[in-house]
Protein backbone atom coordinates (compact mmCIF):
# COMPACT_ATOMS: atom_id res chain seq x y z
CA UNK A 1 0.00 0.00 0.00
CA UNK A 2 1.04 3.71 -0.91
CA UNK A 3 2.88 5.56 2.41
CA UNK A 4 0.33 8.23 2.17
CA UNK A 5 -2.74 5.67 2.22
CA UNK A 6 -1.42 3.56 5.29
CA UNK A 7 -3.11 6.02 7.33
CA UNK A 8 -3.01 5.55 11.98
CA UNK A 9 -6.71 3.98 13.17
CA UNK A 10 -8.14 7.37 14.68
CA UNK A 11 -9.93 6.85 18.14
CA UNK A 12 -13.64 5.65 17.90
CA UNK A 13 -15.75 7.97 18.81
CA UNK A 14 -17.04 7.47 22.71
CA UNK A 15 -20.40 7.90 22.60
CA UNK A 16 -21.42 5.74 19.56
CA UNK A 17 -18.52 2.88 20.91
CA UNK A 18 -20.74 2.72 24.09
CA UNK A 19 -23.55 2.27 21.75
CA UNK A 20 -22.31 -0.48 20.10
CA UNK A 21 -20.87 -2.20 23.39
CA UNK A 22 -24.34 -1.84 24.84
CA UNK A 23 -26.09 -3.60 21.46
CA UNK A 24 -23.85 -6.37 22.21
CA UNK A 25 -24.30 -6.57 25.49
CA UNK A 26 -27.15 -9.61 26.43
CA UNK A 27 -27.32 -9.26 30.16
CA UNK A 28 -30.97 -8.96 30.60
CA UNK A 29 -31.32 -5.53 32.71
CA UNK A 30 -28.97 -3.87 30.86
CA UNK A 31 -29.47 -0.09 31.06
CA UNK A 32 -28.14 2.05 28.39
CA UNK A 33 -28.06 5.63 29.47
CA UNK A 34 -25.39 7.35 26.53
CA UNK A 35 -27.53 8.23 23.40
CA UNK A 36 -29.26 11.51 23.26
CA UNK A 37 -32.50 10.65 22.07
CA UNK A 38 -36.15 10.35 23.95
CA UNK A 39 -37.86 7.29 25.07
CA UNK A 40 -41.00 6.62 26.36
CA UNK A 41 -42.40 5.50 29.68
CA UNK A 42 -41.38 1.66 28.46
CA UNK A 43 -37.91 2.30 27.01
CA UNK A 44 -39.07 2.56 23.49
CA UNK A 45 -38.89 5.11 20.42
CA UNK A 46 -41.96 7.41 20.80
CA UNK A 47 -43.39 9.02 17.79
CA UNK A 48 -44.94 12.16 17.76
CA UNK A 49 -48.19 12.34 17.74
CA UNK A 50 -48.14 15.97 15.51
CA UNK A 51 -45.12 13.94 13.88
CA UNK A 52 -47.61 10.89 13.00
CA UNK A 53 -50.14 13.15 12.10
CA UNK A 54 -47.86 15.04 9.69
CA UNK A 55 -46.76 12.03 7.97
CA UNK A 56 -49.98 10.53 7.12
CA UNK A 57 -51.10 14.18 5.18
CA UNK A 58 -48.13 14.33 3.75
CA UNK A 59 -48.82 10.96 2.64
CA UNK A 60 -52.29 11.43 0.97
CA UNK A 61 -51.06 14.71 -0.91
CA UNK A 62 -51.21 14.13 -4.06
CA UNK A 63 -48.86 17.28 -4.90
CA UNK A 64 -45.93 15.22 -2.43
CA UNK A 65 -43.18 14.42 -4.54
CA UNK A 66 -39.60 13.04 -4.20
CA UNK A 67 -37.90 16.29 -6.31
CA UNK A 68 -34.91 18.20 -5.33
CA UNK A 69 -35.22 21.10 -2.78
CA UNK A 70 -32.94 24.24 -3.40
CA UNK A 71 -29.41 24.22 -1.65
CA UNK A 72 -30.73 26.93 0.63
CA UNK A 73 -33.74 24.42 1.38
CA UNK A 74 -37.73 25.06 1.50
CA UNK A 75 -38.39 28.60 1.65
CA UNK A 76 -41.56 28.00 3.57
CA UNK A 77 -39.73 25.96 6.05
CA UNK A 78 -36.83 28.51 6.58
CA UNK A 79 -39.36 30.89 7.71
CA UNK A 80 -41.03 29.10 10.18
CA UNK A 81 -37.76 27.46 11.57
CA UNK A 82 -36.23 31.20 11.55
CA UNK A 83 -39.87 32.46 13.53
CA UNK A 84 -39.36 29.67 16.13
CA UNK A 85 -36.20 31.09 17.21
CA UNK A 86 -36.19 34.53 16.95
CA UNK A 87 -39.99 35.13 17.30
CA UNK A 88 -42.01 37.25 14.35
CA UNK A 89 -41.03 40.23 15.29
CA UNK A 90 -37.24 39.93 15.63
CA UNK A 91 -37.75 37.67 12.02
CA UNK A 92 -39.43 40.67 10.13
CA UNK A 93 -36.74 44.01 11.76
CA UNK A 94 -33.45 42.09 11.56
CA UNK A 95 -31.48 41.01 8.81
CA UNK A 96 -31.33 37.50 9.51
CA UNK A 97 -29.93 34.72 6.10
CA UNK A 98 -31.17 31.15 6.86
CA UNK A 99 -30.21 28.11 4.94
CA UNK A 100 -31.43 24.16 5.63
CA UNK A 101 -29.02 22.18 7.01
CA UNK A 102 -28.05 18.26 7.33
CA UNK A 103 -29.49 18.71 11.30
CA UNK A 104 -27.95 20.38 14.13
CA UNK A 105 -24.05 18.79 13.21
CA UNK A 106 -24.76 20.11 9.47
CA UNK A 107 -25.34 23.56 10.86
CA UNK A 108 -22.50 23.54 13.06
CA UNK A 109 -20.63 22.27 10.37
CA UNK A 110 -21.35 25.09 8.28
CA UNK A 111 -21.80 27.88 10.34
CA UNK A 112 -18.30 27.20 11.33
CA UNK A 113 -16.84 26.61 8.02
CA UNK A 114 -18.17 30.31 6.68
CA UNK A 115 -16.91 31.66 10.36
CA UNK A 116 -13.44 30.19 9.62
CA UNK A 117 -13.67 31.51 6.07
CA UNK A 118 -15.05 35.01 5.88
CA UNK A 119 -15.01 36.45 9.87
CA UNK A 120 -11.41 34.74 10.01
CA UNK A 121 -11.45 34.68 13.82
CA UNK A 122 -8.40 34.21 15.82
CA UNK A 123 -10.17 31.36 18.38
CA UNK A 124 -13.07 29.70 18.93
CA UNK A 125 -14.03 29.48 22.29
CA UNK A 126 -16.22 26.43 23.13
CA UNK A 127 -17.62 25.64 26.93
CA UNK A 128 -15.68 22.92 29.21
CA UNK A 129 -17.11 20.74 29.33
CA UNK A 130 -19.65 20.87 25.77
CA UNK A 131 -21.18 18.44 23.41
CA UNK A 132 -18.42 16.18 21.91
CA UNK A 133 -18.39 17.08 18.60
CA UNK A 134 -17.89 21.12 18.95
CA UNK A 135 -14.10 20.43 18.95
CA UNK A 136 -14.23 18.40 16.13
CA UNK A 137 -16.19 19.95 14.10
CA UNK A 138 -14.20 23.11 14.41
CA UNK A 139 -10.84 21.11 13.96
CA UNK A 140 -11.92 19.87 10.33
CA UNK A 141 -13.82 23.09 9.36
CA UNK A 142 -11.41 25.76 11.15
CA UNK A 143 -8.03 24.26 11.89
CA UNK A 144 -6.11 27.31 11.44
CA UNK A 145 -8.52 28.84 13.86
CA UNK A 146 -6.87 28.16 17.64
CA UNK A 147 -9.64 26.24 19.76
CA UNK A 148 -9.67 27.67 23.47
CA UNK A 149 -11.84 26.55 26.23
CA UNK A 150 -13.37 28.70 28.62
CA UNK A 151 -14.67 27.42 31.91
CA UNK A 152 -18.07 26.11 32.16
CA UNK A 153 -18.45 23.48 34.93
CA UNK A 154 -17.16 23.83 38.54
CA UNK A 155 -17.28 19.56 39.79
CA UNK A 156 -16.57 20.55 43.16
CA UNK A 157 -19.85 22.46 43.23
CA UNK A 158 -21.40 20.75 40.77
CA UNK A 159 -22.69 24.54 39.32
CA UNK A 160 -22.06 26.38 36.85
CA UNK A 161 -18.62 28.44 37.15
CA UNK A 162 -19.33 31.66 35.80
CA UNK A 163 -17.17 34.00 37.39
CA UNK A 164 -14.06 31.92 35.68
CA UNK A 165 -16.49 32.01 32.35
CA UNK A 166 -16.51 35.79 32.21
CA UNK A 167 -12.67 36.36 33.51
CA UNK A 168 -11.80 33.73 30.81
CA UNK A 169 -13.63 36.06 27.93
CA UNK A 170 -12.82 39.02 29.34
CA UNK A 171 -9.38 38.45 29.75
CA UNK A 172 -8.37 36.04 26.64
CA UNK A 173 -10.88 37.16 23.48
CA UNK A 174 -10.32 39.57 20.89
CA UNK A 175 -12.67 41.09 18.58
CA UNK A 176 -14.36 39.05 16.10
CA UNK A 177 -13.72 35.87 18.06
CA UNK A 178 -15.97 33.23 18.00
CA UNK A 179 -18.18 32.32 21.13
CA UNK A 180 -20.00 28.83 20.96
CA UNK A 181 -23.00 28.77 23.61
CA UNK A 182 -25.73 26.42 24.18
CA UNK A 183 -29.26 27.92 24.22
CA UNK A 184 -30.65 25.74 26.54
CA UNK A 185 -30.57 22.76 28.49
CA UNK A 186 -26.37 22.56 28.52
CA UNK A 187 -24.90 19.18 26.86
CA UNK A 188 -23.70 17.83 29.01
CA UNK A 189 -24.00 19.35 32.38
CA UNK A 190 -27.81 19.74 32.17
CA UNK A 191 -27.09 23.32 34.07
CA UNK A 192 -28.39 26.78 31.81
CA UNK A 193 -27.06 29.94 32.99
CA UNK A 194 -29.87 32.52 34.46
CA UNK A 195 -31.10 35.07 32.52
CA UNK A 196 -29.33 37.83 34.24
CA UNK A 197 -25.80 35.93 33.44
CA UNK A 198 -27.21 35.89 30.16
CA UNK A 199 -27.14 39.00 29.91
CA UNK A 200 -23.66 39.54 31.71
CA UNK A 201 -22.28 37.63 28.99
CA UNK A 202 -23.77 39.89 25.89
CA UNK A 203 -22.35 43.38 27.57
CA UNK A 204 -19.16 40.90 27.23
CA UNK A 205 -19.90 39.61 23.57
CA UNK A 206 -21.56 43.38 22.75
CA UNK A 207 -18.42 45.02 23.97
CA UNK A 208 -15.45 43.25 23.25
CA UNK A 209 -17.29 43.04 19.30
CA UNK A 210 -17.36 38.70 19.86
CA UNK A 211 -18.99 36.60 17.53
CA UNK A 212 -21.43 34.27 19.44
CA UNK A 213 -22.68 30.83 17.46
CA UNK A 214 -25.80 29.49 19.54
CA UNK A 215 -26.05 25.64 19.31
CA UNK A 216 -30.15 25.48 19.86
CA UNK A 217 -30.59 21.73 19.85
CA UNK A 218 -33.25 21.14 22.85
CA UNK A 219 -36.27 24.34 22.09
CA UNK A 220 -38.96 23.40 23.66
CA UNK A 221 -37.81 20.04 24.75
CA UNK A 222 -36.06 21.60 27.91
CA UNK A 223 -39.01 23.06 29.44
CA UNK A 224 -41.94 22.40 27.48
CA UNK A 225 -41.91 26.30 26.58
CA UNK A 226 -40.62 27.46 23.25
CA UNK A 227 -40.19 30.45 23.89
CA UNK A 228 -38.58 30.22 27.72
CA UNK A 229 -36.18 28.08 25.63
CA UNK A 230 -34.27 30.73 23.29
CA UNK A 231 -34.93 33.54 25.64
CA UNK A 232 -31.18 33.87 25.79
CA UNK A 233 -31.06 33.84 21.37
CA UNK A 234 -33.58 36.99 20.78
CA UNK A 235 -31.82 38.75 23.90
CA UNK A 236 -29.07 38.26 21.83
CA UNK A 237 -30.00 39.65 18.86
CA UNK A 238 -31.49 42.92 20.22
CA UNK A 239 -28.63 43.25 22.79
CA UNK A 240 -25.84 43.16 19.83
CA UNK A 241 -27.73 44.97 17.44
CA UNK A 242 -29.11 47.70 18.93
CA UNK A 243 -27.29 50.89 17.44
CA UNK A 244 -24.40 48.93 16.85
CA UNK A 245 -23.87 48.28 13.21
CA UNK A 246 -19.86 47.53 13.83
CA UNK A 247 -20.78 44.54 15.73
CA UNK A 248 -19.80 40.89 13.84
CA UNK A 249 -22.80 39.49 14.14
CA UNK A 250 -24.17 36.14 15.33
CA UNK A 251 -25.84 32.53 14.44
CA UNK A 252 -28.03 30.11 15.40
CA UNK A 253 -27.01 26.40 14.80
CA UNK A 254 -30.87 25.04 15.13
CA UNK A 255 -32.12 20.89 14.97
CA UNK A 256 -34.89 19.28 14.74
CA UNK A 257 -34.33 15.99 16.37
CA UNK A 258 -34.63 16.52 19.73
CA UNK A 259 -37.84 18.20 19.97
CA UNK A 260 -39.55 16.36 16.53
CA UNK A 261 -38.19 13.59 17.60
CA UNK A 262 -36.42 12.92 13.99
CA UNK A 263 -33.25 12.23 14.87
CA UNK A 264 -33.04 9.98 11.53
CA UNK A 265 -34.28 12.72 9.28
CA UNK A 266 -31.33 15.07 10.04
CA UNK A 267 -33.69 17.75 9.77
CA UNK A 268 -31.72 21.35 10.80
CA UNK A 269 -31.00 25.37 9.85
CA UNK A 270 -28.40 28.13 9.97
CA UNK A 271 -29.59 31.50 11.02
CA UNK A 272 -26.96 33.81 10.23
CA UNK A 273 -27.83 37.64 12.02
CA UNK A 274 -25.87 40.62 10.78
CA UNK A 275 -25.87 43.69 11.07
CA UNK A 276 -28.43 46.21 9.21
CA UNK A 277 -25.99 47.41 6.42
CA UNK A 278 -24.94 43.68 5.04
CA UNK A 279 -25.69 42.11 2.03
CA UNK A 280 -28.12 38.94 3.04
CA UNK A 281 -27.84 38.24 -0.79
CA UNK A 282 -24.33 37.77 -0.20
CA UNK A 283 -24.30 36.17 2.97
CA UNK A 284 -27.01 33.75 1.67
CA UNK A 285 -24.90 33.34 -1.28
CA UNK A 286 -21.88 32.64 0.50
CA UNK A 287 -23.74 29.74 3.08
CA UNK A 288 -25.27 28.25 -0.35
CA UNK A 289 -22.13 27.69 -1.93
CA UNK A 290 -20.68 25.97 0.81
CA UNK A 291 -23.78 23.74 0.74
CA UNK A 292 -23.34 22.90 -2.20
CA UNK A 293 -19.65 21.51 -2.24
CA UNK A 294 -21.14 19.46 0.92
CA UNK A 295 -24.43 18.21 0.48
CA UNK A 296 -25.81 20.01 -2.43
CA UNK A 297 -29.53 20.00 -1.25
CA UNK A 298 -30.69 18.75 2.36
CA UNK A 299 -33.56 16.10 2.73
CA UNK A 300 -37.04 17.04 1.89
CA UNK A 301 -38.80 14.74 3.99
CA UNK A 302 -37.94 15.95 7.40
CA UNK A 303 -38.26 19.57 6.62
CA UNK A 304 -41.82 19.01 5.22
CA UNK A 305 -42.87 16.93 8.32
CA UNK A 306 -41.69 20.28 10.58
CA UNK A 307 -42.91 22.74 8.06
CA UNK A 308 -46.55 21.02 8.39
CA UNK A 309 -46.81 20.60 12.15
CA UNK A 310 -45.78 24.52 12.83
CA UNK A 311 -47.56 25.92 9.79
CA UNK A 312 -51.00 23.99 10.96
CA UNK A 313 -52.47 25.50 13.78
CA UNK A 314 -53.81 21.88 15.00
CA UNK A 315 -51.12 20.34 14.63
CA UNK A 316 -48.75 23.68 16.22
CA UNK A 317 -50.95 22.98 19.40
CA UNK A 318 -50.81 19.50 19.34
CA UNK A 319 -46.82 19.69 19.09
CA UNK A 320 -46.53 21.73 22.05
CA UNK A 321 -48.44 18.99 23.89
CA UNK A 322 -45.80 16.59 22.73
CA UNK A 323 -43.22 18.98 24.47
CA UNK A 324 -44.93 19.09 27.37
CA UNK A 325 -45.68 15.04 27.39
CA UNK A 326 -41.91 14.62 27.27
CA UNK A 327 -40.17 17.37 29.13
CA UNK A 328 -42.43 16.19 32.34
CA UNK A 329 -41.55 12.65 31.40
CA UNK A 330 -37.89 13.48 32.44
CA UNK A 331 -38.72 16.16 34.92
CA UNK A 332 -40.55 13.57 36.76
CA UNK A 333 -37.49 10.37 36.58
CA UNK A 334 -35.14 13.27 37.68
CA UNK A 335 -37.17 13.28 40.91
CA UNK A 336 -37.58 9.46 41.12
CA UNK A 337 -34.31 8.69 40.37
CA UNK A 338 -32.85 11.88 43.09
CA UNK A 339 -35.49 9.89 45.81
CA UNK A 340 -34.60 6.51 45.57
CA UNK A 341 -30.88 7.31 45.70
CA UNK A 342 -31.52 9.36 49.27
CA UNK A 343 -33.84 6.35 50.39
CA UNK A 344 -31.03 3.91 49.97
CA UNK A 345 -28.91 6.08 51.48
CA UNK A 346 -26.58 6.84 48.73
CA UNK A 347 -23.24 8.91 50.23
CA UNK A 348 -23.64 12.43 49.36
CA UNK A 349 -25.92 15.17 47.91
CA UNK A 350 -27.96 14.26 44.68
CA UNK A 351 -30.64 17.25 44.71
CA UNK A 352 -28.22 18.45 41.65
CA UNK A 353 -29.76 15.64 39.31
CA UNK A 354 -33.55 17.45 40.31
CA UNK A 355 -31.73 20.48 39.79
CA UNK A 356 -31.07 20.19 36.55
CA UNK A 357 -32.27 20.20 33.12
CA UNK A 358 -33.26 18.77 30.11
CA UNK A 359 -32.28 15.35 28.66
CA UNK A 360 -28.80 15.10 30.24
CA UNK A 361 -27.35 14.91 33.63
CA UNK A 362 -23.56 15.44 34.90
CA UNK A 363 -24.01 12.90 37.77
CA UNK A 364 -21.02 13.96 39.52
CA UNK A 365 -19.89 9.82 39.22
CA UNK A 366 -15.88 9.41 38.81
CA UNK A 367 -14.99 7.64 36.18
CA UNK A 368 -13.68 4.44 37.86
CA UNK A 369 -17.16 4.20 39.04
CA UNK A 370 -18.64 4.33 35.75
CA UNK A 371 -16.76 2.02 34.44
CA UNK A 372 -18.00 -0.96 37.20
CA UNK A 373 -21.76 0.68 36.67
CA UNK A 374 -20.51 -0.86 33.06
CA UNK A 375 -18.99 -4.04 34.35
CA UNK A 376 -20.74 -5.18 37.38
CA UNK A 377 -23.70 -3.87 36.58
CA UNK A 378 -24.12 -3.31 32.62
CA UNK A 379 -25.48 -0.16 33.29
CA UNK A 380 -23.96 2.25 30.82
CA UNK A 381 -22.93 6.11 30.61
CA UNK A 382 -20.37 8.33 29.50
CA UNK A 383 -17.27 8.19 31.39
CA UNK A 384 -17.30 12.14 31.95
CA UNK A 385 -20.59 10.62 34.27
CA UNK A 386 -23.10 12.52 31.89
CA UNK A 387 -25.97 10.23 31.79
CA UNK A 388 -28.67 10.76 29.11
CA UNK A 389 -31.75 10.30 31.33
CA UNK A 390 -34.49 9.32 28.71
CA UNK A 391 -32.88 5.90 28.92
CA UNK A 392 -34.56 5.81 32.52
CA UNK A 393 -38.44 4.65 33.34
CA UNK A 394 -40.46 3.22 35.79
CA UNK A 395 -39.09 -0.57 35.49
CA UNK A 396 -35.33 0.16 35.64
CA UNK A 397 -35.15 3.31 37.55
CA UNK A 398 -34.79 0.96 40.88
CA UNK A 399 -32.23 -1.57 39.52
CA UNK A 400 -29.94 2.08 38.33
CA UNK A 401 -29.96 3.35 41.42
CA UNK A 402 -29.41 0.49 43.52
CA UNK A 403 -26.21 -0.05 41.03
CA UNK A 404 -25.12 3.76 41.65
CA UNK A 405 -25.58 3.57 45.13
CA UNK A 406 -23.61 0.04 45.47
CA UNK A 407 -20.51 1.68 43.25
CA UNK A 408 -20.54 4.78 45.03
CA UNK A 409 -20.45 3.20 48.91
CA UNK A 410 -17.56 0.71 47.85
CA UNK A 411 -16.00 3.66 45.99
CA UNK A 412 -16.08 5.94 49.58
Amino acid sequence: MPEYLDLPVLPADIAFGLVADYEADQHPQKVSLVAGAYRDAKGLPWILPSVKQAKERIAADPASNHEYLGIAGSPTYLELAKSLVFGSELTGSRNIASIQTVSGTGANHVGALFLAQSLKPSQVFIPDPTWLNHKTIWTQAGPHVVQKEYPYYSADRRAIDFDDMISTLETQAQPRDVVILQACAHNPTGLDLSRDQWRQVADVVARKKLFALFDSAYQGFATGDVEADVWSVRYFTERLFAGQEDHPGLCVAQSFSKNFGLYGERVGALHLVTPANLSLHGARSHLSLMARAEYSNPPRFGSRIVETVLGDEELRAQWRQDLDTMSARIRGIRGQLRRKLEALGTPGDWSHIEEQIGMFSYTGLKKEQVERLKTEYHVYLLPSGRASLCGLNEDNVEYVARAISDVVRRSG
